[in-house]
């Protein structure tokens, strides 16, 4: 599992922080998604949540990658 995101499009929203907190955080200045684990080895169902709770489809999921 890899997740890559689009700091571009997101809009701040704070949801995926909210969902896994341990692979998403909110940058102190602007308040867009930092990664803070691209390839999490635990919570895929957590990291699933967030991706589907975006609301501007900034965080993007390759499973290929496992």
């Amino acid at each position: 599992m890899r997740i890559s995101a689009d700091r571009e499009r997101c809009i701040g929203s704070g949801m995926c922080a909210l969902i896994a907190p341990e692979v998403f955080d909110q940058d102190e200045d602007d308040g867009r998604v930092r990664l803070l684990a691209p390839q999490p080895r635990r919570n895929h169902s957590a990291v699933r949540e967030a991706l589907d709770a975006c609301p501007s489809g900034a965080l993007e999921l390759d499973e290929s990658r496992d």
